[in-house]
């Protein structure tokens, strides 16, 4: 059985026991987290689409860890005017397995 939610401004499409990458949730590691927000849902050819959302369907998951990406760096410069602005950035994100699909 595989869904698709929608966390964080984006869609990822899960199955049992996967393990993916999101923004930041609000929970430790450990702890369980559920979306509700499932856009579709389909096992062996069938398949429910939501519209959106489908209703009374929800997604478990476990929180594995929280930790920060890899650093992006913003670099700006202006050509023969001695002007150089070089910043670093990482993003918060929760680390995630799932553990069941209920739809």
């Amino acid at each position: 059985m595989f869904a698709v939610i929608k966390t964080g401004g984006k869609q990822y499409k899960v199955a049992k026991d996967d393990i993916i990458i999101v923004e930041k949730l609000d929970a430790e590691a450990g702890k369980k987290v559920s979306f509700d927000d499932v856009l579709l849902a389909g096992k062996d050819g069938d398949i429910k689409v939501g519209e959106p959302l489908l209703k009374g369907a929800k997604v478990e998951a476990e929180v594995l860890e929280q930790r920060k990406a890899a650093k992006v760096l913003v670099f700006k410069k202006k050509r023969r005017q001695t002007y150089r602005r070089k910043r670093g950035h990482r993003q918060n994100e929760t680390v995630v397995k799932i553990t069941s699909i209920k739809a």
